[in-house]
């Protein structure tokens, strides 16, 4: 009797799909997987739906503020803008309180 899976062709069989798995594994592994390693070890982002690489952009260019470096001197100018106003409306509130008292003084001399 002739059989037609003998232990010759089962290990041919076995070895040809261990073989075509293994091809599968390194091509997923080359072909998907490496790309987005090597995107990311060069410092940029890596989006595997559309498979782009792209270069990270910092928000201080899209938007014009400060880069957080910058942030502490614009915030400690800023600080003293706002101490200058608060200086003029003081002098401004001293001088008008200086000419309510003399109205007041000028009234009760009448």
């Amino acid at each position: 009797m002739h059989r037609l899976l003998t232990m010759k062709r089962l290990s041919v069989l076995f070895l040809s799909i261990f073989a075509v798995l293994l091809a599968g594994m390194f091509a997923y592994e080359n072909l998907v997987v490496a790309p987005g390693d090597r995107c990311e070890t060069g410092g940029k982002w890596w989006d595997p739906e559309t498979r782009i690489c792209a270069q990270p952009i910092s928000i201080a260019e899209i938007t014009g503020r400060p880069n957080p470096g910058e942030r502490a001197a614009a915030s400690a100018a800023k600080n003293r803008e706002l101490v200058a106003i608060e200086d003029s409306l003081a002098l401004q509130q001293a001088a008008r309180d200086v000419d309510r008292e003399r109205q007041r003084a000028a009234l009760a001399a009448q």
